[in-house]
């Protein structure tokens, strides 16, 4: 996969509280892209601003791949933004933990 510029709908931004989950990252997804649970695919999104988003266009740095699950995750963040898939991981923990996840970075 290769780093795309993509356009993300936060439906969860940061303080969002699911089911007793409160995400501190933005999340989100892109629509017009299905997937592997036949739904709009799903995003989170990093940024260095920690304010609730509604919308976010960046650039797609790594995929979350989960081993138990149909679903993956893509990883957006600022143009010219780097983060290390330890650093990715540890971000998005707080959804993660509950998965047997791996990090794929996108050249």
């Amino acid at each position: 996969m290769e780093r795309l510029t993509l356009s993300v709908t936060i439906d969860r931004p940061i303080g969002y509280d699911h089911h007793g989950t409160i995400y501190p990252i933005n999340y989100g997804y892109v629509a017009g892209v299905i997937g592997g649970d036949g739904e709009a695919q799903d995003v989170y999104v990093l940024t260095e601003d920690d304010k609730p988003l509604e919308s976010f266009t960046g650039e797609l740095i790594a995929v979350v791949h989960r081993g138990d699950d149909v679903e993956t995750k893509w990883v957006v963040t600022d143009f010219d933004v780097s983060y290390t898939a330890d650093e990715i991981m540890a971000t998005v923990r707080f959804m993660e933990q509950y998965f047997k996840s791996t990090i794929e970075m996108v050249d």
